[in-house]
Order: structure tokens, then C-alpha cells, then sequence
């Protein structure tokens, strides 16, 4: 997803009525979970995606409790499977989608993903027909806000953080009308990320993404099409993450 959905994301998240706060809740537990089965254990010391999974929990403001049973669930001490698949499609324009979800039924995470392109005019693809044109990429944001307190407190700003990020070696800084959008190698994700916090500088968000190697424009009405199709992807219930090569 472009930073500019990603932004809308998480303030739709922090808004979201306690229906939407149950389901988000039930995703970010499938991530940690999986995390726990992929990432190389139980312990976030030692497993950096699920210290990423857990932290990502947090700032949804998920309790310490569910957190702890979708560890154990991923450590295997219930013996229900889940794993996690991507899907690839088509949206409208010729869009293209990455979609990622975590199931315990891949038949029917496939047919409903199959029912939601097709009734927003997109389609599946085959796998891999889209993947190529994204790449893993770490994303970190800081809102414009962050900026207020660290100015005062004589930190950096906003122009000179970019500058510093840019020194230090991150891929690609954005100043946005919201704050800045980093982009790292996925290596250097959580070292950019403390980097920032030692400057007393508030992330807003810090995660793995599948970034679009180039971005398309999309006609104005076509827009609300694809906006359509990335919130009723969202809505499934196993989907955790979607993924655009457009500028919206």
C-alpha cells in the first residue's frame, strides 16, 4: 500500500468502533502467531519478527493478555494450523494487488479473495504475476507532530532528521502533508527505527513492507474503484496486509 493509504490506515484503526477493534485485534494476533512458527521462536530478543508483530499489537493498544495467547498459540499449544499466503491481482486500471493473509483454511481464504476482486472489477492473478513488481522494503513513520515536542525539547526537525536519515543511509526519505516516510533495506529497519527514538523523536509506525518498484497514476474516476476494493480486502477476515502499485 502507498504511504498515503498506510497513513489513512492507522487513523481509521485508532478511530475504529469496538466491532473493528475485535477484528483488528483477531489480525494482529494471526501476525504474531505466525510470527512465533516463522520467525524463529517465542522470545522478540531473539526473533525480530515477532518483535515486530508485537510491537505493531501495542500501538493498536491490544492487551497484554491477548498477545501473550497468540504466542502460545504460535508455539504450537493449540492444534489449530495457520499459515500465512499471498495472493496476486488486479484491480481496476490495471491496477495491481499484493495480498497478504494468515488462514487456517486456504481453500476459503482463496475462494472469498477471488469473490472480493471480482466484485470491485479486478481479478486474481496467478502467482508470482504481480509479486515482481514489489520488493521488501522497511517503512518507518513519524507523524508531523512528533516534530512539535522534539523542537521544543531541541531536537531535530523535520528538514534536518531527513538530512540526517540521508547521511546515515536509509534508501529514500518523503516529507508528506502528514510527517515523513522512511524506507530502509529490511536489515536496517530496526537500527533506523532506535536511531530515530535516540533523538527523542516518537515513531508512529515501524514495519516490513512489500513497496511497489514503480507507481502508477490512476484517472480520477477510477480512484474510489480501487479505494473500494482495498477496504473490502481489508475487511476480510483473514487478510492482514494489502498492497498497491497506485498513488491514491
Amino acid at each position: 500500500m502507498s504511504g498515503h493509504s498506510k497513513w489513512a490506515t492507522i487513523k481509521r484503526a485508532k478511530g475504529a468502533a469496538d466491532a473493528k477493534r475485535g477484528m483488528l485485534f483477531t489480525k494482529l494476533a494471526k501476525n504474531i502467531s505466525v510470527a512465533v512458527k516463522t520467525g524463529g521462536g517465542t522470545d522478540p530478543v531473539f526473533n525480530f519478527k515477532l518483535r515486530m508483530a508485537i510491537d505493531r499489537a501495542k500501538d493498536a493498544a491490544m492487551p497484554n493478555d491477548n498477545i501473550d495467547r497468540a504466542i502460545k498459540r504460535g508455539a504450537g499449544e493449540d492444534r489449530e494450523v495457520i499459515e500465512q499466503v499471498t495472493y496476486d491481482g488486479y484491480g481496476p486500471a490495471g491496477s495491481a494487488f499484493l495480498v497478504e493473509a494468515i488462514t487456517d483454511n486456504t481453500n476459503r481464504t482463496l475462494q472469498s479473495i477471488r469473490t472480493i476482486f471480482a466484485k470491485n472489477g479486478g481479478r486474481m492473478g496467478e502467482q508470482g504475476s504481480v509479486a515482481w513488481m514489489f520488493e521488501s522494503k522497511g517503512q518507518i513513520l513519524v507523524e508531523k507532530s512528533a516534530f512539535a515536542k522534539a523542537t521544543a525539547d531541541r531536537q531535530p526537525d523535520i528538514k534536518n532528521l531527513s538530512l540526517e536519515l540521508i547521511d546515515y543511509g536509509v534508501e529514500d526519505v518523503k516529507e508528506t502533508e502528514h510527517g515523513l516516510e522512511i524506507y530502509t533495506l529490511p536489515m536496517d529497519l530496526e537500527k533506523t527505527k532506535k536511531f530515530i527514538e535516540n533523538k527523542g523523536i516518537k515513531v508512529l509506525s515501524s514495519e516490513l513492507i512489500m513497496r511497489p518498484q514503480q507507481s502508477v497514476e490512476i484517472p480520477e474516476g477510477e480512484i474510489e474503484k480501487i479505494q473500494t476494493l482495498i477496504d473490502a480486502l481489508n475487511n476480510d477476515d483473514d487478510v492482514i496486509e494489502v498492497y498497491t502499485n497506485t498513488n491514491l
